[in-house]
């Protein structure tokens, strides 16, 4: 299988954003690619003083320009992430994926929202404006079952056993890691993910705008169920396709049995220890 890393800057302008989206999808598979992946929050900037005036409906502007870029280059489309506004007027971090016709196949709503007060380095807090899912997301494909979650979702181990248990064998995580955790966990998280759960894990991140008004690490990345990096970007705007072998998914999990097993104990009535 191979899949399109997009790794680009998002600035003030939707519409300058969507083009760009919409250009580099068109080049990922122009390049070979079966589905492509855009980053956390590709639509406008990532900060508490924009999401919600940025945020659109579930069939709103950007959710369609995603459908168009999924139906013209026919090709399977994770949307990386948009502000969504319900009904009710809660905003969500969101992810949307289509398939290869532009039909809508799966939403991730964010679940862990990221609140951190690191002396010394990052304060965010997104629960200021973005309401938190509640439901882990595993959505079917050609090639087999993928997770997907966001950013900090990927930090928390119990969401990744559960769309491991879903049958997932890849995980697909839009995220902006900044300079502070970047630098210190993005790689450590993304092999620990992929040698705990056996599986391909895939994180695209925006790529670095250092006159924004937040900074993010870059980096995108892939890695192997083994555990190795098969390719990590820099700073820069760049698209990558990336071709996964998806049998050494099952290879791994059979050689080194830990997910079988582990899934038959998940499933197995508790005993006092």
């Amino acid at each position: 299988m191979k899949i399109g890393l997009i790794q680009m800057a998002a600035g003030m302008d939707k519409q300058v954003n969507l083009a760009k989206a919409a250009a580099q999808v068109a080049a990922c598979k122009a390049a070979g690619a079966q589905l492509a992946a855009l980053p956390e929050i590709f639509n406008g900037p990532y900060s508490n003083d924009y999401f919600r005036s940025y945020a659109e409906p579930q069939g709103g502007e950007s959710w369609q320009a995603l459908s168009r870029m999924a139906a013209e280059n026919q090709i399977w489309l994770v949307g990386g992430s948009i502000p969504e506004i319900d009904r009710q007027g809660r905003v969500y971090n969101t992810s949307f994926v289509f398939d290869e016709q532009g039909r809508p196949i799966a939403r991730h709503r964010k679940i862990h929202l990221f609140d951190v007060d690191i002396e010394g380095g990052q304060y965010f807090k997104e629960s200021d404006t973005f309401t938190p899912g509640e439901q882990a997301t595993v959505f079917d494909t050609p090639w087999g079952k993928i997770g997907l979650c966001i950013c900090f979702d990927f930090r928390f181990p119990q969401l990744a056993w559960e769309m491991t248990k879903q049958g997932a064998k890849m995980m697909i995580v839009p995220a902006a890691f900044n300079m502070t955790t970047g630098p210190a966990h993005w790689e450590l998280l993304f092999r620990q993910r992929a040698v705990d759960n056996q599986c391909f894990t895939l994180g695209v991140a925006p790529a670095r705008d250092e006159a924004g008004p937040y900074v993010s690490y870059g980096n995108s990345i892939a890695v192997s169920p083994w555990g190795d990096v098969l390719w990590r970007a820099g700073a820069e705007e760049i698209f990558q396709v990336v071709e996964l072998d998806l049998t050494l998914v099952e290879k791994t999990r059979r050689e080194l049995p830990l997910v079988c097993g582990g899934l038959a104990a998940a499933e197995a009535p508790r005993r006092p220890l």
